[in-house]
């Protein structure tokens, strides 16, 4: 099996080409450092069975090619390997469809451990991050965070881990109004940002799949 791992810094694909293949006999470790490489690896090579994926890759928002992966390679497991794991960055990537998350502040013991149960078919956050409690929440209208049904709408996609795109797509608007829409959900939650929208969300113990909307 084939584990690729995007990242642009050459130390981390160094050291993740030397680690990996403990893991078990047969692994092979392939590096992309760009979107456009882990695409030709992903159409090309089909015994890829994993993907490590950086979200801070140049030029480019993390949870855009996150949420991408999870659309073009469905059957292809990703696990987020990032410097950044405050709560709200940790439930976009697992509502997006990451099969775990591990900070790169993990050590190789606690990296391979964290693995080791993905290959299983588990989900797993290494390093005792903290998720918050989004999960079942209870049931919240709009109105109750200060949004329309339209805002609840994108909130609950945008929550989903989903960039603007297919945000458009899903909900069939034009990109200028699902940014209307976006801005004026982080002035209802006082917040700068869609990982800090999801980080308000779970501190007042909101699930995603409680959002709902007066129709």
């Amino acid at each position: 099996m084939k584990i690729l791992v995007i990242d642009d810094h050459p130390l981390i694909l160094d050291a993740l080409a030397e680690l990996l293949p403990h893991l078990g006999d047969g692994i092979a470790v392939r590096t992309a450092a760009d979107r456009d490489s882990a695409n030709r690896i992903l159409d090309n090579e089909p015994d890829v069975g994993l993907v490590l994926l950086d979200l801070a890759l140049p030029g480019m928002r993390g949870m855009d090619l996150l949420a991408d992966l999870m659309l073009d390679y469905p059957g292809v497991p990703v696990v987020v390997l990032s410097a950044t794991h405050d709560v709200g960055t940790v439930n976009a990537a697992l509502t997006a469809g990451a099969r775990g998350f591990i900070p790169k502040t993990a050590n190789a013991a606690v990296l391979l451990d964290a693995l080791q149960h993905i290959l299983a078919g588990e989900r797993c956050v290494a390093g005792n991050l903290d998720t918050g409690p989004l999960g079942d929440g209870a049931h919240i209208d709009a109105d109750a965070l200060g949004l329309t049904a339209r805002q609840s709408d994108v909130l609950r996609l945008l929550a989903q881990g989903k960039p603007n795109k297919l945000i458009c797509r899903d909900l069939h608007l034009s990109e200028g109004t699902v940014k209307v829409h976006v801005s004026a959900i982080l002035r209802a939650l006082h917040v700068n940002s869609r990982t800090q929208a999801i980080a308000e969300l779970a501190r007042r113990g909101i699930g995603v799949e409680a959002l709902s909307a007066h129709r």
